[in-house]
């Protein structure tokens, strides 16, 4: 049998990727008495696993013909009917090659009939494992916190302020006595504020203890902007000044944190070589994968608090899963538990939403860790981007396309591809024209986070490569780009994207630099060091780069851009969904613009991600720990 034949006479694997066919490949030559079911359902779970999810559910896909599972077939072509559920899991179990939980196999198989790649199932089934034990055990503080200190620190820190409850002081409590803190909230509603003053009120209560804090994130942008927030929040902590030089003056990336290995998957810290921090932060947490996340619960010390900070609604990760949306799972109809209701009651004065204890919850303490601040402390023109964020986020398409169109410079319809050079011709000069002027590494890091164009595709006239050559052919025919353009498409104020990590440069996927003249009039690229400094490199030394006039919405993810001009496509793609319209508006701290067709944007706005994955039901449903 051909190996990558399927039923009804299709002969191919057309509309999956080479690693898919290959993985399919290797399966059917593992099991050579299989047939089409195995072949399809190891390509399927190989392509799933590219889009994000974990597994693919097979329930979902069973029985549907193949196009409608988001694979491109031949033109004319008979339509490829999947198998019919019973018939398919019978043929993959008789395969040989599918195993069930806990057995060694390319593909396991659980009892909700999700399949998975075997390394997919061992990172769901550790982090959860991992999660689980962290949120039963409880931490113990010094001696003169459990004597009544902490109330003090946490009413000077916190004062009351209303009858409402302080959820930021709810978060610092969960913090000092629990090791697992997940803090989630929109733009404006306060993340760092609270990291920094629950970071202060875990120093007061363990002084004269140090404590070795770490603060990261998953990009290099999104840490150096956590770190300028820290600084900034810092300055008005009601506490001394010895207290304030404490906290954590940089961040890091997840990569540099864990230790990268050139070349491997392997961190230098794990379980076996965990980290020396006893509190780790990490920003961003919505863009951490489940391998990455699995990694860095595995590396922290059992006694070591580990603090996610993240906005549940924004686009998951780019690699599988969408760890933070399923730690907090829904949060509208969230309920504390009554012990801990009763103690924030007494620590907190705040009277909780409160239930006994779920004995059908896998782990029933989880709720007790999770704060979701609501509050947006943003004005003026911050206050409309919230006013939309919130309807984009609500699914309300109506609403959000009123807000647009009745907001002065808010909307635009998308216009025809041979009209976009006049129309970006004015956005672009006034805003990227002064770049290739300045001298000043500061300067120009900071106005480069000023405007950016965001896209949804790469490809296209409204994608990513064509709106970045049309910035550059603008400059180039205004003048701001003249004189000869070095090797490499090198010129002063050229902004670039760093697409590959090299940790040997402390250089990773995300970060953001500026091609300047040095004081001798040599082309360096700047970068933040992380520390607040700056760094320059030769161009010839960066690892895979590119010109970042636009980005995609996908990784602009950590970044906080003063004007947002987002560009939908002419077409419909799978792509836009609410979570990526909501992504690229929250990007902006006071201005954003959206170029799109308006059916097109109601129907992003209407469309959800839906991730396959057992997480959620492994940490929520106790029923999960024997799949």
């Amino acid at each position: 049998m051909n190996p990558t034949a399927l039923p009804n006479g299709a002969t191919g694997l057309e509309g999956f990727s080479e690693l898919d066919v290959q993985f399919a490949r290797l399966l059917h030559e593992l099991a050579p008495g299989s047939g089409p079911e195995l072949v399809l359902a190891a390509a399927l779970t190989s392509r799933r696993r590219s889009e994000g999810h974990t597994c693919l559910l097979l329930p979902s896909v069973a029985g549907r013909p193949l196009h409608e599972c988001g694979i491109e077939t031949v033109d004319n072509a008979e339509p490829t009917r999947l198998p019919a559920l019973g018939e398919w899991i019978a043929a993959l179990k008789a395969s040989g090659v599918v195993g069930s939980p806990g057995e060694f196999a390319p593909l396991i198989l659980d009892a909700a009939n999700r399949l998975y790649l075997h390394r997919y199932w061992t990172h769901e089934q550790n982090l959860a494992t991992a999660l689980r034990k962290r949120i039963e055990h409880r931490l113990r503080l010094p001696a003169p916190a459990r004597d009544g200190a902490m109330e003090s620190i946490l009413e000077r820190l916190f004062p009351r302020t209303g009858s409402d409850p302080d959820w930021q002081k709810i978060a610092a409590w969960m913090a000092l006595t629990r090791p697992l803190t997940v803090i989630t909230g929109g733009p404006g509603t306060g993340k760092t504020r609270t990291v920094v003053w629950l970071l202060a009120a875990l120093l007061e209560a363990h002084d004269p203890q140090p404590l070795d804090i770490a603060v990261c994130a998953p990009t290099g942008k999104a840490a150096a902007r956590i770190a300028e927030s820290i600084d900034r929040a810092r300055r008005d902590l009601p506490c001394s000044d010895a207290l304030k030089a404490r906290l954590p003056a940089a961040a890091t990336t997840l990569h540099r944190l864990l230790g990268s290995i050139p070349n491997s998957p392997a961190f230098r810290h794990n379980a076996d070589n965990p980290l020396p921090a006893d509190v780790v932060v990490v920003d961003e947490a919505s863009m951490v994968d489940l391998a990455l996340m699995t990694r860095l619960v595995q590396a922290l010390r059992p006694g070591a608090r580990l603090i996610l900070v993240g906005d549940k609604d924004q686009l998951a990760s780019v690699e599988a899963g969408n760890v933070l949306g399923e730690l907090c799972g829904r949060t509208e109809s969230r309920r504390y538990s009554a012990p801990f209701a009763a103690e924030a009651r007494v620590v907190t004065s705040a009277e909780l939403p409160a239930a006994e204890v779920d004995e059908s919850c896998s782990s029933p303490g989880l709720a007790d860790c999770i704060v979701e601040l609501r509050r947006n402390w943003r004005f003026g023109a911050a206050a409309g981007l919230s006013e939309l964020s919130r309807a984009v986020n609500a699914g309300q398409a109506g609403e959000a396309l009123r807000i647009l169109t009745n907001t002065p410079g808010a909307w635009h319809p998308l216009p025809a591809a041979a009209q976009l050079r006049s129309e970006l011709r004015g956005p672009i000069l006034a805003a990227y024209g002064p770049l290739t002027r300045q001298r000043d590494p500061a300067v120009a890091l900071k106005a480069v986070e000023q405007f950016r164009i965001l896209a949804v595709v790469r490809k296209g006239p409204y994608g990513v490569e064509s709106l970045n050559a049309l910035c550059e052919a603008l400059l180039r025919e205004a003048g701001f780009i003249s004189g000869t353009v070095h090797a490499g498409g090198w010129y002063p104020g050229r902004p670039v994207l760093i697409t590959r990590n090299e940790p040997e440069l402390r250089l990773f996927n995300g970060d953001i630099g500026i091609c300047l003249p040095d004081s001798n009039g040599e082309l360096r690229v700047y970068f933040p060091d992380g520390s607040g400094g700056i760094r320059a490199l030769m161009p010839a030394r960066l690892p895979e780069h590119e010109t970042v006039y636009a980005m995609t919405v996908h990784k602009s993810q950590g970044s906080e851009l003063d004007r947002v001009l987002m560009i939908l496509p002419e077409r419909d793609t799978p792509l836009l969904t609410r979570e990526l319209i909501y992504t690229g508006i929250t990007r902006a701290r006071s201005g954003v613009e959206v170029w799109s067709d308006p059916g097109l944007l109601r129907t992003a706005i209407e469309r959800r991600v839906e991730r396959a994955s057992g997480l959620n039901e492994a940490l929520w449903t106790r029923a999960a720990r024997g799949s």
